[in-house]
């Protein structure tokens, strides 16, 4: 949970100190405000237009670096064009929905890119689900395609006939330059860059005909029902953030923003890449994250601006000095998670000169963003937003005797709500039911609506916030959400555990939270040795390596209240700690293949920040 002072706070003699670095970014934020706002849901917008714009002004500059790779603008606007003639050509039509389950390289980016420029919505999913949870993301949406990397592929294959998708609607791109080399595709499988080969290059004719309440991502999230959801993000939203982030980052056409964040999410696809559209800049892309390659990348591609999250900045703090560190033209930084106590040696470290901390969800409505440069705060929000009253124990927000909800004061933390309106709506979840669930009615007045971010913040003043903690059935770790559902119904498939509740877990010097389950044995069930390595094993078979729980807590009887709900609040208290129970508790020290007992020792390493989880 972040901490604050009274300096954090902030007034208007402190926006008015910072007015003159301000000044410089104006005309290029009050261009992209009007972008932003000057729309309607039926005004045409979006992905497509914008970078059909940036072709225009920088055609040559490049787009997109990967590994030895390198696009221009206009080579990556034609295969994108290539691609969309080719979906067209198939009967594609504005609405349809297509899967794309590839990892960060061109291919996704030229695949997104064309899918936008034809109406086409692209379900981005997750490359790291497998079995039954990536079945249910692929089908929850109705794809009339799938474009899966070979990379992705195996996945792919273990659950083939589970999915709803007619055999030649299965698309591959071979795990290289297939620009270069598009490779041979394996059975039951469509070549993709074969097919487009032979397509026109020249814009698609669709491109204006997007307008912004269109579909453009699908984004998963973690379902609190136990599978994710996926959230629906218009060609509006993402002008809106194009308009805000992008423009506020400020760059130019010889800037080059380093991103390692995986582009299912929307900090990669959405926040990173419109800072690069706005200012045709260019985007250098990295597969998955490394430590030791970081700012070896960053030298290789002279990047000037990096995406991040929290996480990606302790392992970068925690790694040891290196002169690549010093050399390097990094001057700002966009994302979030960012922890305050890290915030300013961060910057000094590195000689990072500007965080763009942001807030933001791929369902939600209201946004905070960094614009004034202060340090320890998600920044700043234009759109109508409350923080009120909340009551942990009850879970719920306080209502006064008449039925209102109750603002914090200044320096209070409380429950980030989003009020609801035509400029800044709520687009929803593909289910309606979860919709309800998150819409807060007659919330300060009769009639009025509020989307409930399930976020605890701190009111830091000047429409400044700090985030503070997440509610609900998630919790945050590696930087993805895990969803104690979803998790609780997969460690149920091992056979010796008959229930399971999962929660995260705060490790000391670690971002988020860190998955820990209480688990009750099937009658008469006994752990044996040869079980912290097998329960492992099919753990890992049903999730990703992020939502396998780092520690198991052996019950005889799950607590419940009088309504059957979890215990969990005593059980998040007691955490890992031998010292709190009696009961056995198991840790999955890093690097490990096996769960292993918690004792003193163990815990008191982990405390001193002895294993790096």
């Amino acid at each position: 949970m972040s901490q604050t002072t009274q300096s954090d706070l902030i007034g208007i003699t402190d926006v008015a100190a910072k007015i003159p670095q301000f000044i410089g970014k104006l005309p290029h934020l009050v261009t992209g405000l009007k972008q932003a706002y000057l729309r309607t849901p039926n005004s045409p917008a979006g992905l497509g237009i914008a970078f059909e714009k940036a072709v225009k002004r920088n055609p040559h500059g490049y787009a997109l670096l990967f590994e030895e790779q390198k696009y221009t603008y206009q080579q990556l606007n034609d295969w994108a064009n290539q691609i969309g003639h080719y979906y067209l050509s198939i009967g594609a039509q504005k609405g349809d929905v297509i899967a794309v389950m590839v990892e960060n390289r061109p291919e996704l980016v030229a695949s997104v890119l064309a899918l936008a420029k034809i109406g086409v919505t692209a379900a981005l999913v997750n490359t790291s689900q497998v079995g039954k949870v990536l079945a249910h993301s692929i089908n929850l949406v109705n794809p009339i395609a799938l474009i899966v990397g070979e990379e992705c592929r195996a996945a792919v294959d273990e659950i083939r006939q589970e999915l709803n998708l007619a055999e030649q609607r299965f698309h591959w791109f071979a795990d290289q330059e297939t620009r270069q080399h598009a490779a041979t595709a394996p059975a039951h499988y469509l070549n993709l860059a074969d097919e487009i080969i032979t397509f026109p290059t020249f814009n698609t004719p669709t491109t204006h005909s997007v307008k912004g309440k269109d579909g453009l991502f699908y984004i998963y999230t973690s379902g609190t029902t136990g599978l994710p959801k996926a959230v629906i993000f218009t060609h509006s939203r993402w002008t809106l953030a194009y308009g805000t982030y992008g423009h506020v980052l400020d760059l130019n056409s010889d800037d080059v923003m380093y991103v390692t964040l995986p582009l299912y999410h929307a900090t990669g696809i959405v926040v990173c890449w419109c800072g690069v559209i706005a200012s045709s800049a260019t985007l250098a892309l990295r597969r998955k994250y490394s430590t030791s390659a970081f700012w070896k990348d960053v030298q290789k591609f002279n990047a000037s601006a990096i995406g991040y999250v929290g996480e990606l900045c302790r392992y970068l703090m925690d790694a040891p000095a290196s002169e690549l560190e010093h050399t390097h033209r990094v001057k700002k930084m966009i994302g979030n998670g960012m922890r305050p106590n890290i915030w300013d040696k961060f910057k000094q470290r590195f000689g990072v000169e500007e965080v763009l901390e942001l807030y933001a969800s791929s369902e939600g409505n209201v946004g905070f963003s960094n614009v004034f440069n202060f340090d320890n705060t998600v920044g700043f929000s234009p759109t109508p937003y409350a923080i009120v009253q909340f009551d942990k124990e009850k879970n719920e927000p306080i209502r006064d005797t008449n039925g209102w909800c109750q603002k914090v004061s200044k320096g209070e933390v409380g429950l980030l709500i989003g009020k609801i309106t035509r400029r800044s709506p709520f687009d929803g979840y593909t289910d309606p039911e979860k919709n309800k669930s998150v819409i807060m009615s007659n919330v300060f007045k009769n009639g009025d609506a509020y989307f409930n971010t399930g976020d605890l913040v701190r009111d830091i003043g000047f429409r400044h916030a700090q985030f503070v903690d997440r509610l609900g059935d998630t919790f945050r770790w590696k930087g993805e959400n895990v969803s104690t559902t979803e998790v609780e119904n997969m460690l149920c498939e091992y056979p010796k555990i008959a229930e399971a509740v999962v929660y995260g877990v705060e490790i000391p010097h670690t971002n988020g939270r860190a998955g820990m389950a209480a688990i009750t044995l099937a009658e008469q069930a006994q752990l044996n040795e040869q079980d912290l390595q097998a329960m492992l094993s099919c753990f890992k078979k049903s999730l990703p390596a992020y939502a396998i729980p780092v520690f198991l807590r052996v019950q005889k009887q799950v607590e419940t209240t009088g309504t059957f709900k979890y215990q969990k609040n005593k059980l998040k208290e007691q955490a890992f700690d031998p010292e709190k129970t009696n009961e056995q508790i198991l840790v999955l020290l890093p690097n490990s293949n096996a769960y292993c007992d918690m004792n003193t020792e163990i815990y008191s390493n982990i405390q001193q920040y002895q294993y790096r989880f």
